[in-house]
């Protein structure tokens, strides 16, 4: 990763998503810290999303930039991975 420091990461996920268990499989393979949040149990969670127009799951939130889907190009980019 760029730099000492990772930017704070949250996965935002679901119950029985596959797409879910698949980006939290790929941040532990890269090493990457992060906060999960099952959205279909929290309702502080579904606000967010709610207010940030999101309808889905799985999102990341990588520091302020929100990622919707599993897109691993985007993740590694914003995380500085190779």
């Amino acid at each position: 990763m760029r730099g000492s420091r990772q930017p704070k990461v949250v996965l935002f996920t679901g119950a029985a998503c596959p797409w879910c268990d698949a980006a939290k499989r790929y941040l532990r393979q890269k090493g990457v810290r992060f906060y999960e949040v099952d959205a279909t149990k929290d309702p502080r969670a579904q606000r967010e999303l709610k207010r940030r127009g999101i309808r889905g799951v799985p999102v990341l939130l990588i520091g302020s930039q929100a990622i919707v889907g599993f897109d691993k190009p985007k993740i590694d980019r914003l995380l500085g991975l190779k």
